[in-house]
């Protein structure tokens, strides 16, 4: 059958036959292209042609059709994963302004409390030069009154020496003896 099919299609379309004359005739050229279209067309039947071609286009529409489904599944949970993203982005920037209004806190904190410290550090010092300068003072003071003490005591010696004779040298030893006694007993 196939064998003939072709025989009869290349006898048809041949030259020779597409001559013109009534219009049912294998020398009129429309009606040999006429009778070659339906013999394509009934050999496009017989074989299914139109039907797999149906499945094949809906088998495409039906790819096409998932992967618009798979794309817009896609899109959504871009879109979630972009608004997650976002709250995640204004939570760390709402953090990040915590952290430097705190720091900014702690600073200057910091800076008053080491101005409180550096205040009383300078009072103390301040305290401890007056105490150093007083303590120098009396220092200087009891130095000058000892050495006016060994300048008097020396001064009374000379005095003492150049006056006293031995009985009153003796005189004054027995006193000092006896008032040593009376402030040990």
């Amino acid at each position: 059958m196939k064998y003939l099919a072709a025989t009869l299609m290349t006898v048809a379309a041949s030259p020779a036959f597409a001559a013109t004359g009534p219009f049912i005739s294998l020398r009129n050229t429309n009606f040999v292209v006429l009778l070659a279209f339906l013999l394509f067309i009934g050999i496009l039947m017989y074989y299914k042609v139109p039907a797999k071609i149906g499945e094949m286009l809906d088998k495409r529409s039906a790819s096409i059709k998932s992967e618009l489904n798979e794309a817009r599944a896609l899109r959504e949970e871009a879109q979630s994963l972009l608004a997650s993203y976002e709250r995640k982005q204004k939570e760390v920037q709402e953090q990040a302004d915590r952290i430097v209004a705190t720091a900014k806190d702690e600073a200057a904190t910091a800076a008053a409390a080491a101005k409180a410290d550096i205040a009383s550090s300078i009072t103390r010092r301040l305290a401890a030069a007056e105490e150093q300068i007083a303590s120098a003072k009396a220092s200087a003071i009891k130095a000058v009154k000892d050495q006016a003490v060994v300048v008097a005591v020396g001064a009374a010696q000379d005095i003492i020496a150049q006056q006293m004779d031995a009985k009153g040298a003796n005189g004054l030893i027995d006193d000092a003896i006896a008032t040593v006694e009376a402030k040990l007993h």
